[in-house]
């Protein structure tokens, strides 16, 4: 990760920036043209704090980042939306296809079926410290049927599709002609022009007991009181949008970004400036999960959390929170949404 001129990008980069402050979103600066798609939002480019001292460790440090403008869509992408890709195009998800079992020594058959991660929700309170309480990996899971066999996205069709790994994910992206967000880029946007708040939203997590977004409510994982009218998924659009115009940047389902992960502070700042300019995260062989030192699978940034963040386990429905995911693994609570920069799009 190096920037040639940091003083020059700088420049560039500030010409078109919007600075966020902490009382109420700024009205995006004029977009350089119409959108290059379909339900795409122009977000300005800016200077903002990333990541979070305040919270959980892996979103610290806090530190001063530049992004250039960029358009955004809207909303997660729909199952709607992936089944016309795969028509076209006859994609088959990596949930769907056999698993090689040379690259999986030692792994019992049964594992090797085409499988997805599923939240099954137990039927009474259960030891929290182990995710496998609730997490079932099942075979015939996949965007498809995203509770596993016998279940559909029938009457689902305007839900975001899930079950898809990062190459699924920039599969779909080339084929529309897009691009996933680096985490930089995501995390400005979910702001909404409105940095520093504890949510994307302001500072209370249901501003009047109104739901902001999908998430969980209750004691979890074992009691949903659905509050929000949700048990899974839920349309996308459905809740508020931010000051960007961006729907589900909180809730629902986590989000890919093309970002190797590594903690904040291990990443390299190349930076001249003392502000990192477009950052593109770490480095691949170091993304490795440090408490499985014999599995060499790396791990992107996801972000946004999802349906499952509750208060009583995890807080992550803010813009900083961060998470690793290995790139080989789908689950149920996981989509993306994707961007266009100004240079892809032919915009000056």
């Amino acid at each position: 990760m190096t920037w040639d001129n940091c003083v020059l990008e700088s420049v560039l980069a500030m010409s078109n920036v919007t600075r966020t402050t902490p009382s109420s979103p700024k009205v995006p600066a004029r977009p350089p043209g119409r959108p290059p798609a379909k339900d795409m939002v122009w977000i300005p480019g800016g200077t903002f704090v990333m990541g979070s001292d305040h919270h959980y460790a892996e979103e610290a440090p806090a530190h001063p980042v530049t992004v250039t403008g960029f358009w955004m869509d809207k909303y997660l992408v729909t199952n709607a939306q992936f089944q016309k890709f795969v028509k076209a195009t006859g994609y088959v998800t990596f949930a769907e296809r056999p698993v090689n079992p040379d690259n999986y020594p030692g792994a019992q058959p049964e594992l090797l079926q085409p499988s997805s991660c599923v939240f099954v929700k137990p039927d009474r309170p259960v030891d929290r410290g182990s995710h496998y309480n609730w997490w079932s990996y099942l075979a015939g899971a996949d965007w498809r049927h995203p509770e596993g066999p016998g279940s559909s996205i029938k009457g689902r069709e305007n839900h975001p599709v899930v079950h898809l790994t990062y190459e699924d994910a920039a599969a779909y992206a080339q084929w529309i002609g897009k691009e996933l967000p680096t985490e930089a880029e995501w995390e400005f946007a979910a702001w909404g022009g409105r940095e520093k708040s504890e949510f994307a939203w302001g500072d209370e997590l249901h501003p009047n007991g109104k739901m902001m977004a999908n998430t969980w409510q209750g004691e979890f994982p074992w009691e949903n009181l659905k509050t929000d009218g949700y048990e899974r998924t839920s349309p996308v659009g459905v809740f508020p949008a931010n000051g960007y115009g961006l729907y589900d940047m909180i809730g629902n389902v986590w989000e890919w970004t093309t970002d190797w992960y590594q903690e904040h502070n291990q990443i390299k700042q190349d930076s001249c400036c003392g502000t990192l300019v477009n950052p593109r995260g770490g480095d691949r062989d170091a993304s490795y999960d440090p408490q499985m030192p014999d599995v060499k699978i790396p791990r992107k940034v996801i972000k946004g959390g999802s349906f499952l963040c509750a208060p009583s386990y995890c807080r992550r429905y803010r813009p900083p929170a961060r998470m690793a995911e290995p790139i080989d693994t789908s689950t149920s609570h996981l989509g993306f949404r994707l961007i266009v920069r100004i240079q892809q799009s032919g915009q000056t």
